[in-house]
């Protein structure tokens, strides 16, 4: 059966946890009512900088922010892969240990699952963590494992979630304006090299915050298809993509490259992780 899912593109207010929140909501209610999956942009809860203001707006998984999240997932009916700096348990939050760049996927049933970006870029590597697992989740478009920005860049995460055999994957992103079209090559090398649906986020607008880098964000959020096509995009305005993903799109591209054997669904020939 098909699912719709949408990526919805936006301009963040960075460090204006409520701002971004009211947002989120805003454009969850603006949906359609066959949207299953709504993608936000990385850090789409937070925003982000690269010094000790991060500590102030960091949030925990478990707190009142992602609470309210959860309450938008159950009464929209849909769920929400939404991005912020996670305050962890393992660290006081300061010096770059116990922070860290997380998304959640969490479900109208109220089931939250999050993972932490695995390779930091640049200024993120001054106040964040690494995260050391990979995450693949039970979403209506089937299995699927999530990235954030960065990580696109690394083939070892593409093999890996290979052999996995995930159906799709879901990507939240805030990539530079000047680098765009590399934004949406790695995106579609991603769905091409595991036969997969490949959903990007990206964020839109600038950051404009005192005594921090001002960045324009390239936005082109996008569907790939399994042959590596795209299946819908946008530019940088703000706006919701909403595509519907076929499951047979999915069977016939996986039939025609014979990349996974018919019942384990595992690659049929060995693939690195490097």
């Amino acid at each position: 059966m098909s699912a719709t899912v949408a990526a919805c593109q936006l301009a963040l207010a960075d460090l204006d946890v409520e701002a971004n929140l009211a947002a989120v909501e805003a454009r969850v209610r603006g949906l359609p009512e066959d949207v299953a999956v709504a993608l936000f942009p990385e850090y789409a809860l937070t925003g982000f900088v690269a010094d000790g203001r991060a500590v102030d707006v960091a949030l925990s998984r478990d707190g009142p922010e992602l609470d309210r999240v959860a309450r938008l997932a159950r009464d929209s009916e849909t769920a929400l892969l939404v991005g912020f700096v996670e305050r962890g348990d393992d660290g006081s939050g300061t010096d770059g240990t116990g922070l860290y760049n997380t998304t959640a996927y969490v479900s109208p049933d109220g089931t939250r699952t999050f993972y932490r970006k695995r390779h930091l870029w640049e200024g993120e590597r001054e106040v964040l963590d690494a995260g050391s697992e990979r995450t693949v989740v039970d979403t209506p478009v089937g299995e699927t494992g999530i990235l954030t920005c960065y990580d696109l860049n690394f083939v070892g995460e593409s093999a890996a979630f290979t052999r996995e055999g995930v159906d799709a994957l879901f990507v939240v992103g805030a990539w530079p304006g000047a680098y765009s079209e590399n934004w949406t090559l790695l995106l579609r090398a991603r769905a091409l090299d595991g036969v997969r649906w490949v959903v990007g986020a990206g964020r839109t607008g600038r950051r404009d915050v005192p005594d921090a880098e001002s960045v324009a964000y390239a936005g082109r959020s996008l569907v790939a298809r399994p042959d590596g096509g795209i299946h819908a995009a946008l530019d940088r305005r703000e706006d919701d993509l909403v595509a519907e993903l076929s499951p047979e799109t999915l069977d016939a591209q996986r039939d025609l490259v014979g990349i996974y054997d018919d019942e384990s669904r595992t690659p049929s020939r060995p693939t690195d992780d490097e």
